[in-house]
């Protein structure tokens, strides 16, 4: 049971800390603020995480690295399962709405101490894609001249774009973008993704041939 409170204090200044940190600069933000938000105390916000800066990283990381594991698993040791990787992200940002939010306010207006360990992850999924791709290049399941850095943006554009901007795409499309649309993103996203990563037909001719001999 202490166990089980434990995870919901976490639970709840972490979810605090998304929210004050995206209201207010990051410097303006006291953990006295983010304690009461979270309906607990200064206290709780050292013995789990040490300080703000702490909880600020933990925030982030807890979002971050389950998207980041994926990469180390066999999801994508086939190009279709892109678009499940795909469903995973605009799930996980489904649940925390604001967090592409976060990343980009971190990242382009440096206004936050957190934009070295996010770029330390990002760097971690940049090097793990590229060795996804090796492995399916490979294989002959993806084209020989994709570029490892090209690929990662175009992933993150139909990933990242679409939750930065929600409200809008919402307010067009006069729809909410719930469980059963993103599923149908992700398995459009997914089709588009790897039908660009495609072999191209002499690669296809060649690897035909060389399987025949």
């Amino acid at each position: 049971m202490d166990e089980l409170k434990n995870v919901a204090i976490q639970q709840r200044l972490i979810d605090a800390a998304m929210q004050c940190f995206l209201d207010d600069d990051y410097h303006r933000v006291t953990t006295r603020q983010i304690a009461a938000a979270a309906e607990t105390n200064v206290a709780m916000i050292r013995y789990y995480f040490g300080n703000k800066e702490g909880l600020y990283e933990e925030m982030i990381r807890s979002i971050m690295v389950p998207l980041l594991d994926v990469l180390e698993s066999s999801l994508l040791s086939s190009t279709e399962g892109f678009a499940e990787y795909f469903r995973i992200y605009y799930l996980a940002m489904r649940e925390n709405p604001r967090f592409p939010t976060l990343v980009l306010k971190v990242l382009a207006l440096n206004q936050a101490p957190g934009k070295r360990f996010i770029k330390q992850l990002l760097e971690r999924g940049r090097h793990r894609g590229k060795e996804k791709l090796e492995q399916l290049k490979q294989r002959g399941l993806v084209d020989a001249d994709v570029d490892a850095d090209v690929m990662r943006i175009a992933f993150v554009s139909l990933a990242m774009l679409p939750m930065l901007i929600k409200p809008v795409f919402e307010e067009q499309m006069d729809r909410e973008m719930d469980d059963e649309f993103l599923d149908r993103l992700a398995t459009f996203s997914g089709r588009l993704f790897s039908a660009g990563l495609l072999p191209s037909k002499e690669q296809s001719d060649e690897q035909v041939t060389t399987q025949q001999l």
